[in-house]
């Protein structure tokens, strides 16, 4: 029987990416996916350092570990146990000294040398067992550097995707150096997949079933990739050469941008390719130009309002999603409410929103005026409640509406199937298990919490759909 590995994968859509491309490099070692922690020969952590006490999550997680794989070797068993991802980047050295039980530690871009430092784990963990016969604590491998070389030049193909969706990393790290964010630190400078190595991958995707792919970075539209034929490519242009070279790829997205970014031949190419999908999430992080400058963020509410009405007049049916940061450093009650304005004019789908928490080695973290607790979470209270509210309206303003739905799986109840609209809302209808990979037309009927309900209007593929205007909203 193979070996068993379990990934626990916190944070972002790339870290996701990177666990699915962890599990593939260690497959030639016979490595197999599973789902019962307690059982796996081997557990990696990929770690996120965004949200808040990641790294007291980890280290929480890391005691466990420990427990679990003291359970194991009771029976004659034993664990590797990896960190990777953003925290060990940023705490690798932290993560030996307090836990040396550790086996591996290694940063988000060296992954694609974890079969070798599988490799020199179990060798140790194996020569220490046999000479002692006592349980061995941990091989302490440590690999947060930043390599000369990208890391996607020595990864294997991807795997199939576990569906009709998948994500695809296009571009990595971020120079923005915005004063609250881990990213530059953990992630490095950004950098650009070429485009041939972005399609090839893209292509066999789809020959394995994709119908939609993600396009991810952590700044995804300062995608700056080499041609084919040499020069420079923009997203607007890789997302176009996608849309034509791939037929059967009906849907693209991308994720996560940045406003500074969004230049006029991306906002084009959202009015003129039907694959790409109507919905944005692009962080805006607070409504007060003061604020914003403290993030560094190098744009103001206005810049933001500004590519909205551009985005909205190229597609009018355009829906969004952004970040909030509650609390930032010296954010004021009249910063907040700038915030609560700019959320009440642009309306959004869905969004995210957290309180500030501080990030070690970032400037926002000795930034002095840092906002007290209670009135943090009472801020985050207002914002979520709007945003919640919007995220409801949205959804209502679809009932009676017909829209393609994407069949993604299986639903719960018998003969239920579950997909995404454009919009990336969760539909569930009636429908035959033929139906998984295709766009079916479902006319929209009842409101769940999270998702809607409907009735297909017919079993053909959606071949297109004409785009009703969403309510418009003033922008200041």
């Amino acid at each position: 029987m193979g070996k068993k590995l379990f990934i626990k994968t916190y944070g972002c859509q790339m870290n996701v990416y990177d666990s699915a491309r962890m599990a593939d490099l260690l497959t030639p070692l016979g490595y197999g996916i599973t789902e019962d922690q307690a059982d796996a020969d081997m557990v990696i952590l990929n770690t996120c350092h965004i949200r808040e006490k990641a790294s007291e999550k980890t280290f929480s997680e890391l005691g466990r570990l420990r427990a679990q794989r003291h359970e194991r070797q009771q029976s004659g068993r034993d664990t590797i146990i990896a960190v990777a991802g953003c925290v060990a980047q940023a705490e690798g050295a932290e993560i030996m000294r307090r836990i040396p039980d550790i086996d591996i530690v290694l940063g988000p871009q060296t992954y694609h040398r974890l079969p070798e430092m599988v490799a020199r784990a179990t060798r140790a963990r194996e020569e220490k067992l046999g000479r002692s016969g006592k349980p061995f604590r941990g091989a302490n491998l440590l690999d947060t550097e930043f390599p000369a070389e990208s890391k996607f030049d020595h990864l294997p193909e991807a795997a199939a995707p576990q569906g009709v969706t998948a994500f695809l990393a296009i571009q990595e790290g971020c120079d923005k150096f915005c004063t609250f964010c881990v990213v530059p630190y953990t992630r490095g400078a950004e950098f650009s997949r070429p485009v041939q190595q972005i399609t090839a991958e893209a292509r066999r995707l789809v020959d394995q079933g994709a119908r939609e792919i993600t396009l991810l970075g952590q700044n995804v539209n300062a995608f700056h990739g080499e041609g084919p034929a040499g020069g420079s490519w923009n997203l607007a242009r890789l997302v176009r050469h996608l849309a034509d070279a791939l037929p059967d790829l009906r849907r693209i997205r991308y994720t996560t941008s940045h406003p500074r970014d969004m230049d006029d031949d991306l906002i084009r190419a959202h009015g003129e390719l039907p694959q790409l999908m109507p919905f944005l999430h692009l962080p805006v992080q607070s409504g007060s130009d003061r604020i914003l400058a403290e993030m560094n963020r190098q744009h103001d509410a206005d810049h933001f309002r500004r590519i909205i009405e551009r985005l909205r007049k190229a597609r009018p049916d355009i829906a969004l999603s952004s970040d909030f940061i509650i609390g930032f450093p010296g954010e004021t009650d009249a910063d907040h409410r700038a915030t609560v304005k700019l959320i009440e004019e642009i309306g959004f789908a869905q969004s995210f929103s957290f309180k500030y928490s501080a990030r070690p080695g970032t400037p926002a973290a000795v930034l002095e005026r840092q906002v007290p607790e209670s009135v943090m979470d009472g801020r985050l209270q207002e914002i979520q409640a709007l945003l919640e509210r919007q995220l409801t309206e949205f959804n209502r303003a679809t009932i009676g509406r017909r829209v393609p739905v994407l069949i993604e799986k299986p639903g719960r109840h018998p003969g239920q199937m579950i997909g995404k609209s454009p919009w990336l809302q969760p539909v569930h209808a009636l429908l035959p298990a033929g139906t998984i990979g295709r766009e079916v037309e479902i006319e929209i009927t009842e409101l769940k919490h999270y998702s809607l309900g409907g009735q297909p209007t017919g079993l053909q593929p959606a071949a297109g759909f004409a785009a009703e205007p969403q309510p418009e909203r003033a922008i200041a």
